[in-house]
């Protein structure tokens, strides 16, 4: 399998999936450097969620549009199906509430991009049954006592929430090595961090997949 290399996993792809002049929302945007490259690069009409405040000033000395606003308390105010893509970047683990934050990312949003580092992984998993430690690597590189992820979970554990709650996996990528690989359920203990775009069915509606995965 063909395997492209990148400087960066999440913007980079991010970049690649998201449709020129689309309308996007950055949920977690930080210093709104992922809005500014879509800004840029596909020229999209994009607003940003940030909860820290000294973040939040940073992006707007940017030129960038920013909500001051806390993702566990919900997207107040955005109506729904207002943005063509929402984008959850490495931010679900660190949530309080993560599945309430995901059906508000896709109440908002035609599309959900969510990237996380996956706790599967067979390398953090062996560091923790050989060390007895919580494990520490290039993508999650914080001690026990001072991570900002509070919810540790899976690839698979994500894909069980699909299924739930119809959601359909439009794509499947995943991250290690510094190579980008379409991502294949019997890959999942291979991948240091994953990205899924994801939308939901109507609840009305009939015959609903259990869960569809594509990965482009």
């Amino acid at each position: 399998m063909t395997r492209k290399r990148r400087s960066r996993f999440d913007h980079d792809v991010i970049c690649g999936l998201v449709n020129e002049g689309s309308s996007v929302l950055d949920l977690g945007c930080g210093n709104g450097e992922l809005l500014i490259k879509l800004i840029e690069s596909k020229n999209v009409h994009g607003l940003g969620i940030e909860k820290d405040i000294d973040q939040v000033a940073k992006t707007i000395t940017k030129g960038v549009p920013v909500l001051h606003m806390d993702l566990d308390e919900g997207l107040t105010g955005l109506p729904d199906s207002s943005f063509d893509f929402v984008i959850l970047e490495k931010t679900l683990q660190a949530v309080k509430k993560p599945l309430f934050v995901l059906d508000e990312m896709l109440r908002v949003g035609g599309s959900g991009i969510v990237s996380f580092p996956n706790f599967g992984y067979r390398q953090v998993v062996d560091s923790l049954v050989t060390t007895g430690r919580m494990p520490v690597t290039s993508t999650l590189p914080y001690q026990w006592y001072d991570t900002p992820n509070i919810h540790l979970f899976t690839a698979n554990d994500f894909l069980d929430w699909t299924r739930a709650n119809h959601v359909t996996v439009e794509h499947g990528l995943f991250w290690v090595d510094e190579a980008i690989i379409p991502f294949e359920e019997g890959d999942a203990s291979e991948a240091s961090e994953v990205l899924f775009v994801v939308k939901r069915f109507d609840a009305h509606i009939e015959n609903l997949p259990e869960g569809r995965l594509e990965a482009k």
